[in-house]
């Protein structure tokens, strides 16, 4: 397939600039203009159209977002009104291999930018509520909703945020919290007990 470019360059840094030096540049293919190129940014002109702005940045693809699963296979002991570390030791995926499920149990995404996290943990009683906390680096970030017990349900908590991760030190785990003494977690199953997270957008 024929295409043409109608330009010329000049100066040491080879700029391409057009005949009529009006600052477009037009790439055509069969007579019909494909692509143009101007103070905006890209123009791509074929069934449809796409803009790529001139800001400066990485084009971030699924292929470049990390993004993780997993879940805790087994149960754990609570003691009331304590935040306690959830280890979520299964992963059912882990896109960036970013998380850490033998040693630390926490999330350390390797590009900056803001993430959503998500999770869920239950405890076997029939009184009292339990409730996730979102740590990032240490510290509370976020707590989740509680959900009561029921006469049919044990209670459960499930929460989802969004934080700006830096990409090299900042980490995200996930706690939870019982108001009864010697409340266990859920039996352990990737439906019940999760952590999940994934990349929005770059920074």
């Amino acid at each position: 397939m024929a295409s043409s470019i109608n330009a010329s360059t000049s100066g040491p840094g080879g700029v391409i600039t057009t005949a009529d030096n009006s600052g477009i540049l037009n790439l055509q293919s069969g007579g019909n203009t494909v692509a143009t190129i101007n103070s905006s940014g890209l123009q791509v002109t074929t069934l449809n159209s796409s803009t790529v702005p001139t800001a400066a940045g990485t084009v971030m693809v699924s292929g470049n977002m990390p993004a993780f699963s997993v879940y805790y296979n087994s149960t754990m002991s609570l003691t009331a009104g304590t935040n306690t570390k959830v280890n979520f030791n299964i992963k059912e995926f882990d896109t960036a291999n970013c998380y850490d499920n033998t040693t630390n149990y926490r999330f350390t995404p390797n590009v900056a930018g803001y993430y959503c996290f998500t999770g869920s943990m239950g405890v076997t009683t029939t009184t009292g509520t339990c409730i996730i906390a979102f740590y990032k680096n240490g510290s509370i970030y976020k707590y989740g909703g509680a959900i009561a017990s029921s006469s049919t349900s044990y209670p459960f908590s499930v929460g989802t945020v969004i934080v700006y991760m830096n990409g090299t030190t900042d980490y995200m785990e996930l706690y939870v919290q019982s108001t009864v003494a010697g409340a266990s977690s859920w039996s352990g199953a990737s439906a019940n007990n999760y952590f999940q997270g994934f990349m929005v957008r770059a920074a």
